[in-house]
């Protein structure tokens, strides 16, 4: 019986680190999408660099993504860069300000992945009327409960987004 015992804690314990190693990779990911995306804390600087925004983004299912500024550029060269996503993500607050939430990363040919992270897959016809492809949401300045690479943060509201 004491066997068995020690066997389960051993198993536990295996079954925990690789639970932390997977949040240390997670958490590295975050870091080194902050680092090279903080510029992006003023919206002039994704406009400066051929951002342009679509309207705010909200999940049927609650929450919502908040206002993509797309750079079409980005979009259309094949490159996966974590200095240049292919999406800024913004929430809009009610006093007229956009605040950096994430980025997004999205790829035309799959799978695919950034620095260990598998995109998700988005067939086609989808609201954005693209071509299937594969994205990846990184929540890095605004936590999100659903998970840091989830699509709708339920913490953010197109509520106070100006219309169209």
């Amino acid at each position: 019986m004491k066997r068995a015992w020690w066997a389960f804690a051993l198993l536990s314990l295996l079954g925990a680190g690789s639970a932390s190693a997977h949040s240390g990779g997670e958490s590295l990911l975050l870091d080194h999408v902050r680092k090279a995306n903080d510029r992006f804390k003023n919206v002039s600087a994704a406009v400066a660099e051929g951002y342009a925004p679509i309207p705010c983004a909200s999940g049927q299912q609650g929450g919502a993504m908040g206002i993509h500024y797309v750079n079409g550029a980005f979009l259309q060269d094949g490159v996966i860069d974590i200095a240049k996503p292919e999406a800024v993500m913004y929430e809009p607050t009610p006093d007229g300000k956009l605040v950096l939430v994430a980025v997004e990363y999205i790829a035309f040919k799959g799978p695919a992945a950034l620095e260990g992270h598998l995109f998700n897959f988005n067939g086609a016809p989808n609201r954005y009327g693209l071509d299937p492809f594969y994205e990846l949401h990184v929540w890095a300045w605004k936590r999100n409960p659903a998970g840091h690479f989830a699509d709708n943060n339920p913490n953010v509201s197109c509520n106070a987004a100006k219309p169209e």
